[in-house]
């Protein structure tokens, strides 16, 4: 009898043994019982397959050899080239410009001096392709500027790039190459997965000596630069100059970040490489591919970080969440946001602080209705915001105050030498939209006013979430708040057209 023949004829004997059991017990109980052992079993099975993934991701491999055969014909170097204008300047006092003896001059000066004429100068880096029809994804930084892009495969050949389109806030370029026949690529990793202590291997050309291979770990995570939407791994794997744009991969031959800078006092690598995670990459490359731009939500208002002492003037019971310090006319300003709210999620999301909140904003679809969970006079409520796009409804900036000297006589509050804001000061600092105001004149050095810093110049709009138009008012409002045994009161100040909140101590 062969195993199949058994797994048929089985059921067939155990058929009066199964309808006994039927008529003994119920039916329904048992098949219950059984779902719940099967669901318990399918629970552990995918314990265990996730502990083997993880120990999987975390053990290094006898050789790394492997996992560069895998994917190292998907990484590739780029070489750009663009036309540099030399020096400029006229064929000499002899000849007068539009002469017809102008080009010949300009010629002869050109081979006497070659600083004048224009060149061609190359640049190079590193990228990775991330799809069969071509797709390259590379720095921004590598093809800016470039007139013509080449491709340098790990196989020999070379193919000319076009750019699909680039996004400088993250340094990210998309370009796309035409092939005779499909090409190797990479898929993204999941760089939210990643542990500090994480083995990864980065790729690339540095310092033109073609392809390379580099190994290291995560040093850190959630690193932020100089950018709005930084987040940056942070791996001691060997990064150098024409590294950039080249794939930081996991054991699992993922690219779960783009290679773009290091920290380095000598120019070269000691250690502290970053690279763009997989996590906004995506996103970015997503956008370029469909729209040859990017384009992110925008949200419209401005805000700053929460300190314990502006929480504690709020009666936020955690110093967390982004505060709105301004709403211009926008989004949040159809969708009912205001001035002193503290947006404390997004969408369901819990918010940190002002860069999760830009990041999570920036990731999201311009037209998405998003729900915010705002704090507000001491409660929280929940208000439905359709986002507007971030690269198009961004307006010019504010005026910068000039730093002139205030003439109206002041009155001192908590180490500040005040004056009312007048119309001829609004337009002067740049506050046209306040009503009422407060301006500070001098600020006393050894108060926390100065700790703070508040200087000369700055505006007040609001003392403890009230407009204030009077030293009287402000006056009177520190008094009420000691009186309620507040420890500090909340300012929202204006510099130029940048709103800040600032709390203020109330104890000696």
């Amino acid at each position: 009898m062969t195993i199949q023949q058994a797994r048929n004829t089985a059921p067939r004997r155990a058929v009066p043994a199964l309808a006994a059991t039927r008529e003994a017990t119920s039916g329904p109980a048992i098949y219950r019982a059984a779902l719940a052992l099967l669901i318990s079993a399918m629970v552990i099975l995918a314990t265990i397959t996730t502990a083997e993934q993880a120990r999987a991701q975390s053990t290094p491999p006898a050789t790394f050899a492997d996992l560069v055969d895998q994917v190292g014909d998907s990484v590739v170097n780029i070489t750009t080239s663009a036309i540099v204008a030399g020096r400029q300047g006229g064929p000499g006092p002899m000849v007068p410009e539009g002469s017809p003896l102008e080009d010949f001059f300009n010629e002869f000066l050109d081979r006497q001096n070659p600083e004048r004429a224009p060149r061609r100068s190359q640049a190079l880096g590193s990228g990775f392709v991330i799809s069969e029809d071509g797709y390259i994804v590379t720095n921004n930084h590598v093809i800016e500027g470039a007139d013509e892009i080449i491709i340098e495969f790990r196989a020999g050949f070379e193919l000319e790039a076009e750019i699909i389109g680039t996004d400088p806030n993250t340094d990210i370029a998309l370009l796309k190459v035409e092939a005779d026949a499909p090409l190797p690529f990479v898929p993204f990793g999941d760089s939210e997965a990643m542990r500090v202590g994480d083995w990864v291997m980065a790729m690339g050309n540095p310092l033109g000596q073609g392809f390379s291979v580099s190994v290291g770990i995560v040093s850190a995570s959630g690193r932020a630069l100089s950018g709005t939407y930084d987040d940056y791994i942070q791996t001691d794997a060997a990064i150098n100059r024409g590294n950039s744009g080249g794939p930081l991969f996991n054991l699992a031959g993922e690219v779960i970040g783009v290679n773009t800078a290091i920290l380095s006092p000598t120019g070269g690598s000691i250690g502290i490489g970053f690279a763009m995670s997989s996590e906004v990459v995506t996103n970015v490359v997503d956008q370029l591919r469909e729209f040859g731009e990017t384009r992110r939500g925008w949200l419209g208002v401005r805000i700053q970080d929460v300190s314990p002492d502006i929480a504690e003037g709020l009666g936020l019971e955690e110093a967390r969440g982004a505060l709105v310090t301004d709403v211009p006319e926008g989004p949040a300003a159809e969708g009912g946001v205001e001035v002193g709210d503290v947006i404390l999620a997004f969408d369901g999301e819990e918010i940190a602080d002002t860069r999760e909140l830009v990041r999570i904003v920036g990731d999201s679809a311009e037209g998405q209705t998003v729900r915010l969970l705002v704090f507000r006079d001491g409660d929280t409520q929940t208000l439905r915001v359709t986002l507007g796009r971030r690269e198009t409804a961004e307006g010019a900036g504010a005026t910068t105050p000039d730093g002139a000297p205030i003439a109206p006589a002041s009155s001192e509050v908590l180490g500040m030498d005040l004056v009312p804001l007048t119309d001829e000061m609004r337009d002067r600092l740049g506050v046209q939209s306040i009503a009422g105001g407060l301006v500070v004149e001098a600020v006393d050095p050894a108060s926390d006013a100065a700790a703070k810093g508040l200087q000369p110049g700055d505006v007040i709009a609001e003392v403890a979430q009230q407009p204030v138009a009077d030293v009287a008012a402000f006056r009177e409002r520190v008094e009420t708040a000691t009186e309620n045994g507040q420890k500090s009161i909340l300012l929202l100040i204006r510099r130029g057209g940048d709103p800040r909140f600032v709390a203020l101590s109330l104890e000696d």
